[in-house]
């Protein structure tokens, strides 16, 4: 790959900071986002506008997998934890029921 068609990184040469005050992106703002055309003698879009903005959206994308991911563990936490209940219940009313 040469140097014209690998993707630049982040300003400070490090990896990619997000402040507290970063708000993500709403699907509205992905739709009508729209690119400045390069410079003189180029055809296409600034490069360096792309990549930011596919970062961007690749963060984000990142955040509500986690979150999905997260909310995953959850449901199957709760489900595990109410199929305990109901087995100890239906334990419980087989022993009533015996005792009778």
């Amino acid at each position: 790959m040469n140097a014209r068609n690998q993707r630049p990184g982040p300003p400070s040469g490090g990896t990619t900071y997000r402040s507290a005050a970063y708000t993500g992106l709403l699907p509205w703002q992905v739709r009508e986002r729209r690119f400045a055309p390069t410079g003189l003698g180029r055809r296409g879009l600034n490069p360096d506008d792309v990549y930011a903005f596919l970062d961007r959206v690749a963060v984000d994308m990142a955040a509500v997998y986690a979150a999905l991911a997260e909310s995953r563990r959850e449901t199957a936490r709760i489900k595990a934890g109410l199929r305990r209940w109901q087995t100890d219940q239906a334990r419980a009313r087989n022993e009533r029921d015996r005792a009778r």
